[in-house]
């Protein structure tokens, strides 16, 4: 099959012929017929993430039909169109058994623990856990921008965040995640706070329900215009992007007893990132991460998604090729795109 492959970390990958992929008996072939590229694959690019091993095939938002089913898969048969959280549980150890697959002990994900899915065919394991279908009216495009971004968001400020109508909910990091976190946050009634350094992310992010948004690059301190522009802060934020500083800005606007979500990826020369515990003390704040979303959780999401109380799809700002993907997957480290880029690899 073609794939997107690197051999070493940071050196630039290559679209090549490689072995095609195995299932596994609990586990399934997916051709693949659309598949983001998200941030969270850069820093698997860069070495970040201590699972990869080389050579590796990235990619781990996807969507596509079941090509091939392991001897033990009970639920799916080939032709069927599926996606899959980026979290695939093992659904025996104590945190599936919970319902809390996205933190299994034993998890697998593709694109980091084996190779992923910016390729020709996929493997998924544990397919009968792990597996959503596809309505029919979804295109393969939407679907595969809910598999990590969208998700990830909808858990981060509905069940972790447990947002309300009419609170406020800061945004920091408006790329795919962040968007998508704006449009839920939005929908549920809250006011939204939009912040980045890009002007074309925030115009989408004002499109996609921001009452409010702060420009990084106009302001000293983002997170006290973040306290001015709600009346003493958030009481919900959440850093989307991933870095010291706006893990710091986030926690910094919120108000008392707010609520702070982490939800990028922390990568540091030391693997520490400071926060300020002195103020989470002083205004007892609760400071949650956010970890993907189970496949259980999906009919939720995807009923919104349905009533078009939700649209992922206009999320969507740039589609590309496999061709493509090596220098936008470099590019993601300079310049982080508006919206969500989606690989359609044989359009």
């Amino acid at each position: 099959m073609l794939a997107v492959i690197f051999e070493k970390f940071s050196r630039p990958a290559e679209v090549r012929e490689v072995p095609d992929p195995r299932p596994a008996p609990h586990g399934v072939i997916v051709r693949v017929e659309a598949t983001g590229l998200c941030r969270s694959d850069w820093h698997g690019w860069q070495g970040h993430d201590p699972d990869i091993t080389l050579p590796h095939v990235p990619g781990h938002e996807l969507a596509g039909v079941i090509e091939e089913v392991g001897a033990g898969v009970k639920n799916w048969r080939p032709g069927a169109r599926v996606t899959v959280p980026f979290v695939c549980g093992c659904g025996n150890c104590p945190s599936c058994t919970a319902g809390h697959h996205q933190v299994c002990e034993r998890q697998t994900q593709p694109g980091f623990t084996h190779w992923g899915s910016f390729a020709q065919y996929v493997a998924l394991d544990h397919a009968d856990v792990n597996l959503v279908a596809i309505p029919e009216d979804l295109s393969y495009a939407t679907a595969a921008s809910l598999g990590c971004r969208f998700a990830t968001a909808f858990r981060a400020v509905v069940q972790q965040g447990r947002v309300a109508a009419g609170e406020w909910v800061a945004v920091h990091g408006c790329g795919g995640v962040g968007l998508s976190a704006v449009m839920i946050a939005a929908a549920s009634g809250a006011r939204v706070v939009a912040v980045d350094v890009s002007p074309k992310a925030l115009e989408l992010a004002r499109k996609f329900g921001a009452a409010q948004c702060v420009d990084g690059t106009d302001v000293p301190d983002t997170a006290e215009a973040v306290r001015e522009l709600t009346g003493g802060g958030a009481h919900l934020s959440l850093d989307a992007l991933g870095s010291p500083a706006t893990c710091a800005a986030s926690v910094n606007g919120l108000r008392r007893r707010g609520r702070h979500i982490q939800v990028g990826l922390l990568p540091s020369a030391d693997g520490a990132t400071p926060v300020p515990m002195a103020r989470a003390i002083a205004l007892e704040l609760e400071i949650l991460g956010s970890h993907g979303m189970a496949a259980h959780a999906y009919p939720q999401l995807l009923e919104l998604v349905r009533a078009g109380v939700l649209r992922p799809d206009l999320l969507v700002t740039s589609t590309i090729t496999l061709d493509a993907v090596p220098d936008a997957l470099a590019a993601l480290g300079t310049t982080p795109g508006a919206g969500a880029t989606v690989i359609e690899p044989w359009a």
